[in-house]
């Protein structure tokens, strides 16, 4: 039987890199994000396994709505990736309450309640099912002007042993990837603008390059296999050594 994989955030970067090694090892995977073109245009990209379904996780009322509409069409989820996420880069003085819930809205209420409801859904069918989050370098170490992103990024590695913990027991594993440096257009973008940034970056990272998308892909697309049946609860760096770097 295919699996269904849900990847949050699918329509770009990371997330699109994660959907496309899915697609090419047969998981029927649907995209949820906000920008109707980008998965569109993702979708048209990566064929029939890769289904664009517009939602925005941050109306958290929806969300039941939107994991029912999965089911009624396909029966189950297998494999959950809550890979969207926002960031803002600012001064800590100058970040507003207002900025700071959005953040932590995006990057860490709407995973508890996606992944409640996919879990309920997973109880319910029997499933065996892999949850894999996504955190960041910001948890593992302090970056400056991201103090909403760090903080959301820290609550998913706590939230992701807490899960593994409970959940576990009843079939699902559920573990974290923590890219470090990985070269998208918006990582280059940031970088490039950033000599000083950039070699401080690089200097830290034994391997001495960015990393690829695609090598969070094939994390995700390991911790959800059955080669990965036996791990749970683990947050693993992607990141050439960044975290342990001098």
């Amino acid at each position: 039987m295919k699996k269904i994989a849900i990847v949050t955030g699918g329509g770009s970067g990371i997330g699109l890199a994660i959907t496309e090694r899915f697609v090419q090892n047969n998981i029927h995977s649907i995209i949820i994000g906000r920008d109707q073109q980008k998965l569109s245009t993702a979708a048209k990209q990566l064929g029939d396994l890769c289904e664009p379904l517009r939602g925005d996780l941050n109306d958290l009322a929806s969300i039941p709505k939107l994991i029912h509409k999965i089911i009624e069409k396909h029966g189950r989820i297998d494999v959950l990736v809550n890979n969207a996420g926002v960031n803002m880069k600012k001064e800590f003085t100058e970040v507003t309450d207002e900025e700071f819930q959005k953040v932590i809205l995006t990057n860490l209420t709407a995973v508890f309640s996606l992944s409640r409801e996919v879990v309920k859904c997973m109880l319910d069918k029997g499933i065996r099912g892999s949850i894999i989050n996504i955190s960041s370098m910001a948890s593992q170490y302090g970056i400056p002007k991201v103090i909403a992103y760090t903080a959301a990024k820290s609550a998913i590695e706590g939230m992701t042993k807490a899960m593994a913990v409970e959940l576990s027991p009843l079939g699902i594993r559920v573990n974290c990837i923590a890219p470090g440096f990985i070269k998208t257009a918006m990582s280059s973008k940031a970088l490039d603008n950033d000599p000083e940034r950039k070699n401080k970056v690089l200097s830290r990272t034994p391997m001495g390059h960015l990393g690829l998308p695609e090598d969070v892909a094939d994390t995700a697309l390991y911790l959800s296999s059955d080669a990965a049946k036996y791990i749970t609860g683990t947050i693993l760096p992607v990141d050439g050594g960044n975290s342990i770097g001098f």
